[in-house]
């Protein structure tokens, strides 16, 4: 299985430190037991105002990459009731929970505790199996659409949800940055879980809310719609972020799940364009033009004649 995957954190605009941390967990990865075929995805945002904040996500990401140990999920015998490797993500995010929440009763004894979002997602040929605590998100597109995505457990969006508030009002309050969920404030943790068909040529973006608390869904699509490689979709998300105000910290993760080797010729060229300018393409354009005219004179004065 051929996944193109990109990732980057940037601390933002306006904070002093980095409290995002994520990880990338492909097939090769030593020790792997869990799949033969994929990656697991992991993103965390480290709660600000909160004493290790930075700790906290980095300990929820190597905790749940030790799911990848564990052996693969055995096969339901109702395939309608297959839940895959939900449960084994369900369980790391307990851990995870558990952890961090012992972690606080041990050492801090002062301010509030520390806490991070956890989303963690399963890439496999054919299904995503995500897990998610916090704000952080993931939305699945296809053909330059967003088809899904996670729900946000933050004040704001609750309010949303409960006709409280309009999606208007929610996008400018100044509450956006308070979850209701998290990993390690409290002894016990609920967590939602999602399962994805995918296809060759989805793509997959997992973010911490620096990204969509600067950039509506519709800029976000948009820059998927260029038919770029992840790893420029990354910078160029990253970038409008910062230009937007970059209030937080900002991580962004893009999987392109199976993209056909044309689909990664186009994309370089292309890339290669925007950074080298038009002039070289036309050059080397020229050059190839040169040479098949070359060719085909060869040809017609018999240098490949036929007997």
């Amino acid at each position: 299985m051929r996944i193109d995957i990109a990732a980057q954190t940037d601390i933002g605009r306006r904070k002093r430190n980095n409290e995002d941390y994520y990880g990338v967990f492909r097939d090769d990865t030593a020790g792997l037991q869990l799949f033969r075929e994929g990656a697991l995805l992991c993103v965390a945002d480290g709660l600000g105002g909160h004493m290790g904040g930075e700790i906290a996500s980095k300990l929820a990401v190597s905790i749940a990459k030790d799911m990848l140990k564990q052996a693969p999920p055995p096969p339901a015998a109702d395939p309608d009731e297959d839940e895959g490797f939900i449960p084994v993500i369900r369980e790391a995010i307990k851990l995870a929970n558990d952890n961090v929440h012992r972690t606080n009763t041990d050492l801090v004894t002062k301010g509030r505790p520390m806490g991070t979002t956890l989303l963690s997602a399963v890439v496999t040929p054919r299904k995503v199996y995500i897990g998610n605590v916090g704000d952080s998100r993931c939305y699945h597109i296809r053909d330059g659409e967003i088809i899904a995505k996670t729900e946000d457990h933050s004040w704001v969006d609750e309010q949303v949800k409960f006709g409280m508030m309009t999606k208007a009002e929610a996008e400018s309050d100044n509450r956006r940055h308070i979850v209701t969920r998290s990993i390690g404030t409290h002894p016990q943790v609920d967590i939602d879980t999602y399962i994805w068909h995918i296809v060759p040529g989805d793509m997959l973006l997992l973010c911490t809310d620096g990204l969509v608390n600067m950039c509506k869904d519709a800029e976000i699509i948009q820059e998927f719609r260029r038919n770029a490689a992840p790893a420029e979709i990354v910078g160029r998300l990253i970038n409008m972020a910062n230009d937007n105000g970059g209030k937080d910290n900002i991580t962004v993760i893009v999987a392109d799940i199976s993209p056909s080797l044309g689909t990664i010729i186009r994309r370089n060229v292309l890339a290669f364009t925007r950074k080298r300018g038009a002039g070289i393409l036309i050059f080397l354009l020229a050059i190839l033009y040169g040479a098949l005219c070359a060719l085909g004179g060869y040809w017609f004065a018999g240098g490949f004649a036929v007997e």
